[in-house]
């Protein structure tokens, strides 16, 4: 890792903000959703956490890092830390301790409800160069540059990775777990893989799932994207939050019919208590570390395209530590809560333990954290699910059900079906 980059900030205007979107949704990184984006294009440096997000050192050392990124050019006019500082992204594995990276892009371009800046992270001197550069690629890319490029994918073919009925037998097996008392609940995940003639097209994917999905994040990751509804943690100075989603049914677009599913849905004893266990395992890990908690006594309803889930919208204020220490940083933080009850099961660390025996699939970054972090310790991560790992012609789509013991295997099946869709809606077209 090299120690001669610095970060610099500096004012963007309209039309830049433009070309440099388009440039990330064509082969950058992309996290975007009402209100506020960050696009990240090159990168300047990888940090790595080689046990997860419970390698505490790691974790640490990656504040560090943009702190030390940070440090102002004596140069140039003093800023805040946390607004004028670099950023550093990722989408992380579904399991806590595996491998991960994180990269701090050259160019970050950040907008949000106080305006639109550029983070341009390079050795001193190359900064100019480096911003001239992206705007570059950005404008040719605006003046048609990929005009030349392949056709988008006109034919597919669509296969689960494993039959339906060993699905089926898989949600027996863990019902039957269930019911011995060894776990209150485990999220099975299931695999489709959608096969195209010609290979995918970034930024045709990502304008399709925002266009679908306007109130989720949309998001993608070296080839990982996707628009999830689910924020995990996000955290502004002491301020945190989280959204726990767990508890779901179908929407049909008849507003007499969505309504009687949604109040059906709040009435569920079992989906209640599903989503009170996921609340509960949040605000146990956040209790180290918060000063106070606003947590609803009951959830609310979140109704997205074709589905609606139960909601609770955690608020509170991160403890003060000794005069002179930093507060923890979101990273910090994120590793107190994730995996959660909502993408694992409970306890957490029986139902990992129970997936790494019966679920054979390697999940990778589905239902990982994905997001961004500022020097300072700000950020936000939420939850990669509603995603699919995308490698040229090949798209692999993962969806997950929380298995409790009266579910039913045909109706998990069900489930996993229509939260697929919301990658098949946009993968899939003519």
């Amino acid at each position: 890792m090299t120690h001669r980059h610095i970060a610099l900030t500096r004012p963007i205007i309209a039309s830049d903000l433009e070309v440099l979107r388009a440039l990330a949704y064509e082969s950058g990184a992309v996290f975007e959703r009402d209100g506020y984006s960050v696009f990240g294009l090159g990168k300047a440096e990888t940090l790595r956490l080689p046990l997860g997000l419970r390698d505490t050192g790691a974790v640490e050392e990656v504040a560090e890092r943009l702190s030390a990124l940070s440090r102002q050019d004596p140069e140039s006019s003093p800023g805040d830390p946390g607004r004028d500082g670099a950023v550093v992204v990722g989408a992380m594995p579904f399991l806590p301790d595996a491998p991960a990276e994180l990269h701090v892009p050259e160019v970050t371009v950040v907008r949000d409800e106080t305006g639109s800046y550029a983070v341009v992270v390079a050795e001193r001197g190359r900064h100019e160069e480096v911003w001239m550069r992206a705007l570059a690629a950005g404008a040719a890319l605006a003046g048609g540059a990929a005009a030349g490029s392949a056709p988008a994918p006109d034919s597919f073919r669509l296969e689960s990775a494993r039959p339906h009925a060993d699905f089926l037998s898989r949600v027996d097996h863990a019902v039957g777990e269930v019911r011995s008392g060894r776990l209150d609940k485990v999220v099975l995940a299931r695999e489709v893989v959608v096969e195209a003639n010609r290979p995918f097209r970034q930024a045709d994917l990502l304008e399709r799932l925002r266009a679908l999905h306007p109130s989720c994040l949309t998001f993608c990751v070296d080839g990982f994207l996707g628009a999830t509804p689910e924020l995990l943690l996000r955290q502004a100075g002491t301020e945190i939050a989280s959204d726990p989603l767990a508890g779901t049914a179908p929407r049909s677009g008849d507003p007499e019919a969505d309504r009687q599913s949604e109040q059906a849905l709040l009435s569920s004893d079992k989906e209640r208590a599903e989503h009170r266990a996921v609340v509960e395992s949040i605000v146990a890990g956040l209790g180290p570390v918060v000063e106070q908690l606003d947590v609803p006594s009951g959830p609310d309803i979140l109704g997205l395209r074709n589905v609606s889930h139960l909601r609770t919208r955690i608020r509170g204020s991160l403890r003060r530590g000794r005069r002179g220490s930093r507060l923890p940083s979101v990273l910090d933080v994120l590793a107190l809560i994730h995996p959660t009850p909502a993408v694992s099961g409970s306890p957490v660390d029986v139902a990992l333990e129970y997936l790494a025996k019966s679920e054979e699939l390697e999940r990778g970054r589905y239902a990982g954290p994905v997001g961004w972090m500022r020097a300072g310790g700000d950020g936000e991560f939420h939850l990669g699910i509603r995603s699919a790992t995308v490698e040229g012609a090949v798209a692999r789509l993962v969806a997950g059900v929380g298995i409790v013991a009266d579910s039913d295997p045909a109706a998990e099946l069900r489930e996993t079906q229509l939260k697929l869709q919301a990658l098949l809606a946009a993968a899939v077209r003519p």
